[in-house]
């Protein structure tokens, strides 16, 4: 199949896509993520993922606009909410990209990391399929997490410390700030 694969950053990338290309799929990987802040953070995970594609001949689609405002207008006053926002807003233009470039199917990297609420992007793409027509191909990639891992550190990979939105980032660090006092 001709798989549309949406990318968070280029060390959870790379399970997918090894697996992915090992059952013999033709993969394109998407990168859309405009949860991600600060700027800077979008920037390195954007480099580090495209250089990896670059590297492993992964022909990609990259939406470098910044659309941090338009996460932020869907989150506010919604902060409990904001995984299935974040989540809804990636799925539903990576389905429309897939749609747009007949793709048989799309998935997401998101499925990779242990740390992502994993039955609600299954939801949400399912449904997201639903709506746009475009299969979404589910793949339980967390099986390969901690390989990924060991491969982005073996690679020198830029590894972010959160998920990417701003409230992600400061549960990290305001935990590790708190557990200091």
């Amino acid at each position: 199949m001709k798989i549309l694969l949406h990318v968070c950053c280029g060390p959870c990338s790379i399970y997918p896509i090894d697996s992915l290309r090992k059952a013999g799929h033709e993969i394109r990987g998407y990168f859309y993520n405009p949860n991600i802040h600060p700027f800077t953070e979008f920037k390195k995970r954007l480099d580090t993922f495209t250089e990896y594609a670059q590297k492993i001949d992964l022909p990609v689609i990259v939406d470098e606009q910044y659309e941090l405002e338009n996460f932020l207008r869907g989150v506010v006053f919604r902060e409990g909410e904001r995984c299935r926002i974040c989540y809804s807003i990636r799925l539903q233009k990576a389905a429309q990209i897939a749609r747009k470039g007949k793709f048989d199917a799309f998935t997401t990297t998101l499925l990779v990391s242990p740390f992502q609420k994993h039955e609600l992007i299954k939801e949400i793409a399912t449904s997201v399929s639903q709506e746009t027509g475009v299969p979404f191909f589910y793949q339980d990639f967390r099986t390969g997490f901690k390989e990924g891992v060991m491969q982005s550190k073996e690679e020198k990979m830029y590894r972010q410390q959160y998920c990417g939105c701003v409230f992600s980032e400061k549960e990290r660090y305001a935990q590790v700030k708190k557990s200091k006092k």
